[in-house]
């Protein structure tokens, strides 16, 4: 099996992923991952439904989007993927979600403030929210990587849009799109009942310093 083929499925499964944890509806939304060792990338297909999303659905795009291998047109958020790649060699896998709670916080063009200690723990800080962009370029990818520069989160709300997050993998991209919508929904929750308390800094640090380096096995 080609490096290629392997990503293809890997990418097609973390699509359910998207669905399972109820971050898209219908066609919207988009995993990518970066091909190792290539200028290519793996990205979802445009409006294919995703009971339709299986390996060789997949399409495989060179980092300015142009299609390489695959019978689909690439998804509409391809161009900003790319620019995400071509900006942040750190960066392997990219996910795009509008899942209903994160998305509310960028309609409203307001940071998730750091109030939990999950927030601390895989996002190192408050959610930043990114700027308005149209749907089609690379508009979308230099936000994502002008707000997320400088910052620890590997999530950012694009303004009036909804979430992108960012990872060494694409499946620890789509990890992070699932505690995204879980720290939104529980701190728009959290809000209903009065005002929340921001972590302090140095407490911040110290979770995010663990969470990284020393949680799990």
């Amino acid at each position: 099996m080609s490096v290629t083929s392997e990503l293809r499925r890997t990418v097609a499964d973390l699509h359910r992923e998207l669905t399972k944890y109820e971050l898209v509806i219908w066609t919207a939304g988009n995993v990518s991952a970066r091909v190792p060792g290539h200028e290519l990338m793996v990205i979802k297909p445009s409006g294919v439904s995703y009971d339709q999303l299986g390996p060789d659905a997949m399409v495989v795009t060179d980092l300015h989007g142009k299609l390489v291998e695959g019978e689909f047109a690439p998804s509409s958020d391809t161009a900003a993927h790319a620019y995400v790649y071509r900006h942040m060699p750190e960066v392997n896998g990219v996910v795009h979600t509008h899942s209903p709670y994160a998305t509310a916080w960028a309609a409203r063009g307001e940071p998730i403030p750091c109030v939990l200690t999950m927030i601390a723990d895989e996002f190192g800080g408050e959610i930043p929210v990114g700027p308005f962009a149209l749907i089609g370029d690379d508009s979308i990818g230099r936000g994502i990587v002008e707000t997320l520069r400088g910052s620890r989160s590997r999530a950012v709300l694009m303004r009036n849009h909804g979430p992108f997050t960012v990872g060494p993998s694409a499946r620890s991209a789509v990890k992070s799109a699932v505690m995204l919508e879980d720290v939104a929904r529980t701190v728009h929750f959290a809000l209903q009942l009065g005002k929340a308390e921001p972590i302090e800094q140095h407490h911040v640090d110290r979770l995010y310093q663990r969470y990284q380096n020393v949680y799990g096995q």
